[in-house]
């Protein structure tokens, strides 16, 4: 075996290992509870638009004249969505095509009104009824130039002679200010806690030099950056200033944190079986690949969604993006690659290391507690989600589908006590110099085994001892014993 930094893992009886697993779930049970007591995150004013007519007009399909309530940085984003009801002598579905034309205007605080583009925007918009009408996003305004809106929505070609509309609802919603309080109190937490793990991380290496790290302690020298990253200390910047810049950094910190766990997973299954030097072209290369774009396509829906929103609020993907169906379908192709790729590299790693003890037992805890983490993820996506984590519409939509605090926090603090946890385990004990020093030298090995290796056995069960004297003081030793 090389010569490695120990890590924390190889001293810590399975005793231990229950006790960071319950120390895992009481850190991010925390968190879910505090979220379920916060605030929920949208808030939503419903009105009828039988009463936003414009004068002297009696058509169920406008104009309607709009204006937002107040208005303030922390609202963060404004979406105004519209609920068609019709009265219908059947529950059969159908789809109707219409036009939809859309004009903006921003209030300043002495009330004057300022165009905010001199055009109207018109819009071709697909209805689709069965029992009930699906919400259609009219306007999104990913951040707030002013302190209330003034919109004028006007429906053509919507009336049909099978059904008829009886109400036209309009919903204005925007982040609830309590909750844009409590999310930059919670990523202030994560970021200094972060800190503080990513320092004591670096100084418990101190010592080692970096040749001597194992993968998996080089590769949490990168994530616990990524994650301070993740957590977006320049978060606060969007109460601070109004532009799509600082939302527009957080999408791409996310992004990049996310993608480098995806590689961390794949390189350190497949680093177990290589050990030695790992070669960029035949091993980094192609998991770079896969993980690249995935990152290149998660960046640019979202950069295409921002530019595009900030010409045009009503832009939406699914019905003005003609390539979006085939992104979609190149996006789900490489992420299906990516977890065949990711199983492959765990079943063959399982079974060709299920006898090297020490790196059995690092396969063993990475693999539970990252089993564990996925459950949980896959879980909150569920909840959150539902059955439309997959729609066409996820892009334009994804923000205004949390329900309360809870599942905000549930997957914020679940990543970052997953890396905390992580940096514990794979950090070096306060006597792990010594110990490796000792290690190195085999004369000694055998006389310095902890508690812990007689438990999940030891380099030397496995391998015959090759050091002559070892071999000459055994013998020397049995034939006293006889003579005695």
């Amino acid at each position: 075996m090389d010569r490695l930094a120990p890590m924390r893992l190889y001293t810590l009886s399975k005793r231990h290992f229950v006790l960071v697993f319950v120390v895992f779930f009481i850190c991010f049970g925390i968190t879910v509870f505090i979220g379920i007591a916060g605030p929920k995150i949208i808030d939503e004013s419903t009105f009828s638009g039988s009463k936003l007519m414009m004068s002297n007009n009696t058509s169920k399909t406008g104009p309607f004249q709009l204006k937002s309530p107040p208005l303030s940085t922390y609202n963060q984003q404004l979406w105004l969505t519209c609920l068609i009801q019709l009265i219908q002598v059947d529950s059969m579905d159908f789809h109707k095509e219409f036009d939809m034309s859309v004009e903006i205007k921003g209030i300043m605080q002495d009330a004057s009104v300022m165009h905010i583009h001199d055009n109207v925007y018109n819009r071709s918009r697909l209805l689709h009824c069965g029992a009930i009408c699906e919400e259609i996003i009219v306007v999104h305004l990913g951040y707030l130039n002013y302190t209330q809106y003034q919109i004028n929505v006007n429906f053509e070609k919507l009336q049909t002679r099978k059904y008829e509309i009886k109400e036209v609802h309009f919903t204005w919603k925007t982040y609830n200010p309590s909750f844009s309080q409590v999310e930059i109190w919670f990523r202030f937490v994560f970021v200094v806690f972060t800190f503080m793990v990513t320092c004591l991380f670096a100084h418990s290496l101190r010592k080692f030099s970096m040749r001597d790290w194992g993968i998996e302690q080089k590769w949490m020298s990168i994530l616990l950056p990524l994650l301070l990253l993740y957590n977006d200390p320049f978060f606060p910047l969007s109460f601070l200033m109004n532009s799509w810049f600082p939302g527009m950094l957080d999408d791409l910190f996310q992004a990049v944190f996310l993608c480098a766990l995806l590689l961390f997973w794949l390189c350190v299954y497949h680093g177990f079986r290589v050990q030695g030097e790992r070669k960029c072209l035949t091993f980094y290369m192609p998991k770079l690949f896969i993980v690249g774009l995935l990152w290149l396509s998660a960046v640019t829906l979202g950069i295409w969604q921002t530019v595009n929103e900030l010409h045009d609020p009503t832009y939406q993907f699914k019905v003005d993006t003609g390539n979006f169906q085939g992104m979609k379908v190149f996006f789900l192709i490489v992420v299906s690659l990516y977890i065949l790729y990711l199983i492959f590299l765990i079943v063959r790693a399982c079974s060709e290391l299920k006898n090297m003890p020490y790196i059995d037992l690092r396969l063993k805890f990475l693999t539970a507690l990252t089993f564990v983490v996925l459950v949980i993820s896959i879980a909150i996506l569920y909840l959150r989600f539902g059955a439309k984590v997959l729609q066409d519409n996820f892009v334009s939509e994804l923000s205004t589908n949390y329900q309360n605090s809870a599942e905000f926090l549930s997957f914020y603090g679940l990543l970052n006590f997953y890396l905390y946890t992580l940096a514990f385990v794979y950090s070096p004990s306060k006597n792990g110099l010594y110990n490796s020093q000792l290690k190195d030298n085999p004369a000694f090995s055998m006389l310095n085994d902890s508690d812990d290796e007689v438990i999940y056995g030891s380099d030397y069960e496995e391998m015959p001892l090759q050091n002559g004297r070892a071999i000459k003081a055994s013998t020397k030793y049995e034939d006293e014993t006889d003579s005695d």
